[in-house]
């Protein structure tokens, strides 16, 4: 299991990539396994400013649908929109292809609440 150590993550497994005031977000190769096969990626939130933790989109797995939650506050500039046919490279470049939105940052000094690599490792386990 993949926990890149230049990205923050969120107990509720996003994984996040700070540049400058945007942050690209997608969920982790842990949460991908545990959801299963991705079917569809949903977010009605573009250009839309939401705060930290509120709701901005869902995925849905074989079994399953998952709330995705903002790790920061911040407008949703963006959308993979590659996921819209592709969902399934949430499953298999998580980190990569498979990220979900990105927002421009409204508060940085929320990126200090994040979690390390090793911060989120001992979340899960590893």
């Amino acid at each position: 299991m993949s926990v890149p150590s230049e990205l923050k993550y969120t107990k509720d497994h996003e994984w996040i990539k700070i540049e400058g005031d945007i942050a690209t977000v997608g969920i982790t190769d842990f949460a991908q396994g545990e959801l299963g096969d991705i079917v569809y990626v949903e977010v009605e939130t573009l250009d839309e400013t939401l705060d930290k933790e509120e709701i901005f989109g869902t995925v849905e797995a074989v079994k399953t649908v998952s709330d995705l939650f903002l790790p920061l506050s911040g407008e949703i500039i963006e959308f993979n929109s590659m996921l819209e046919d592709e969902p399934e490279k949430v499953n298999t470049d998580p980190y990569g292809e498979g990220w979900m939105i990105k927002v421009k940052i409204s508060d940085l000094s929320e990126v200090e609440g994040l979690l390390s690599d090793a911060d989120y490792k001992e979340l899960i386990g590893a």
